[in-house]
């Protein structure tokens, strides 16, 4: 067995038949990971990481080997499927999962990044999204492979000297992170009441924004990104009060408050009770984990990075004069 081998795997579970593990399932994935290797990284609702650098010697198994292993066991035991990906780092092994389909494992070989990378879109890399992509192809870097080939200095003057940076060593298959060893992602909520069954849409929308400007708060506070929100109505219904709940994933994992309510509005919109009585809403920030941790899709828009800026001022007079000391115009009535 070569010393020189992919060490990091990232796998998807689905169900048999489509679909995500429910939580059972998924902590009960994790603990099966947990037997091959200790530095097992949850990646919620249906992914993880795992460095099994300790572990390939110890089982006499190549990562493609692992991985099958892992894989059998995942189905006999859970009845959930997985795509993995192998790689010497978090990155390509994450971009490696998605090549592969369920059942099957891609591998990236060690050293072979420059030929897993060169013909990739340059949307394909971690933290460029659709508009950073466009800007880059404007230039000409429409791959991965022409991205890694250009100076750096160009990099750093089309994205900012640290975008630059990151986006030339991400071309280049440099991931300085790491796999970090955690439990299953936690999550926090908070819930507004009303005196009454309330009827105005306003009043809803206004209560989901209280919402999403204290859980950003309190993310950023605590140096956490959220994947994923659920809302959850308290409304009066014909056989007394019901209840609806309803999660999405955000685009990227985030605590920025304007991101969370835009999705938070667009849940409540997706339940269609505009004329409900509403007597409470309750949100839930979902598939925690470290901000420092969490790549950011990089922008040029000036208005987010505008506001992030004056989030981060009203974070801190916050912290200064108490929770109430800045919030939104709309809540200040």
């Amino acid at each position: 067995m070569s010393d020189e081998q992919p060490t990091v795997l990232c796998l998807r579970f689905c169900r048999i038949g489509g679909g995500q593990p429910d939580s059972a399932a998924y902590e009960g994935l994790l603990a099966l990971l947990g037997a091959f290797t200790p530095v097992v990284e949850a990646a919620p609702p249906d992914g993880a990481l795992a460095d099994v650098g300790g572990s390939l010697r110890y089982f006499r198994q190549d990562a493609a080997g692992l991985a099958s292993v892992i894989r059998v066991r995942a189905l006999a035991l859970h009845g959930v499927d997985c795509a993995i990906g192998a790689a010497e780092n978090p990155m390509l092994a994450r971009m490696a999962a998605r090549q592969a389909a369920p059942g099957t494992t891609f591998v990236v070989p060690a050293g072979g990044a420059a030929g897993f990378l060169a013909d990739r879109p340059a949307a394909a890399l971690d933290g460029v999204g659709t508009a950073t992509a466009r800007t880059l192809c404007g230039y000409g870097l429409d791959s991965v492979g022409r991205i890694a080939a250009a100076p750096l200095a160009t990099l750093q003057r089309i994205t900012g000297v640290r975008a630059g940076r990151d986006l030339w060593e991400r071309a280049n298959g440099v991931d300085r992170t790491k796999v970090l060893p955690n439990a299953a992602a936690r999550s926090i909520a908070a819930e507004r009441s009303f005196p009454r069954d309330e009827l105005d849409p306003e009043q809803h929308r206004r209560a989901l924004l209280s919402l999403t400007e204290e859980l950003g708060a309190r993310l950023r506070g605590e140096g956490q990104v959220c994947r994923s929100l659920a809302v959850t109505v308290r409304y009066a219904g014909r056989a007394g009060y019901e209840t609806l709940t309803r999660s999405r994933t955000l685009p990227e994992p985030t605590a920025h408050s304007a991101a969370l309510t835009s999705l938070a509005y667009r849940i409540q919109d997706s339940f269609g009770l505009q004329r409900a009585r509403v007597r409470g809403i309750a949100l839930r920030a979902e598939g925690l984990h470290d901000a420092e941790r969490a790549s950011r899709q990089l922008t040029f828009d000036p208005v987010d990075e505008r506001a992030r800026r004056i989030e981060a001022v009203s974070d801190r007079l916050r912290a200064r004069f108490g929770p109430q000391a800045v919030k939104p115009g709309r809540l200040a009535a």
